[in-house]
């Protein structure tokens, strides 16, 4: 009887032990040179896009914590070389040319074929009364 109870317990005990024991899909190689913000990928999106929204400027020292390091420095090289200010007068993050007036990402749960590296997210964007979807590819560096 204390054989039956133990060979049925040690299976369900490695069992459970399998499926909460998670590693990373790669290894972070290093830090990052700036900040970064705290949260999942959808959620770091929607805080982005509501910056943007409450923050109507083009000010990309601003958005760094949101920015991967070699973005961030394309930007800041890219706004202060003139020939490439005037792309950076419309809007660089969507595929209209104006500030939207609202924006909702959608759960990065939902979206299917995802890796831990890219990952696609759907934005709803809204500028008066046209809305519009845009298609984002966050892509995770380290």
């Amino acid at each position: 009887m204390r054989y039956r109870s133990l060979s049925l317990l040690i299976p369900c005990a490695l069992l459970l032990s399998a499926c909460t024991t998670v590693t990373p899909a790669y290894k972070d190689n290093g830090p990052r040179t700036g900040s970064c913000v705290q949260g999942g990928p959808d959620s770091v999106a929607q805080q982005f896009y509501d910056y943007r929204i409450q923050h109507r400027s083009n000010d990309i020292t601003a958005l760094r914590p949101y920015l991967s390091d070699k973005l961030a420095t394309l930007l800041s090289d890219a706004s202060r070389d003139n020939s490439h200010r005037e792309l950076l007068s419309s809007d660089p993050f969507s595929s209209r040319t104006t500030l939207p007036d609202s924006a909702h990402v959608a759960s990065a749960s939902t979206i299917p074929n995802r890796d831990a590296r890219n990952i696609p997210l759907r934005v709803d964007l809204e500028q008066g009364d046209q809305g519009w979807q845009d298609k984002v590819l966050m892509i995770q560096e380290g």
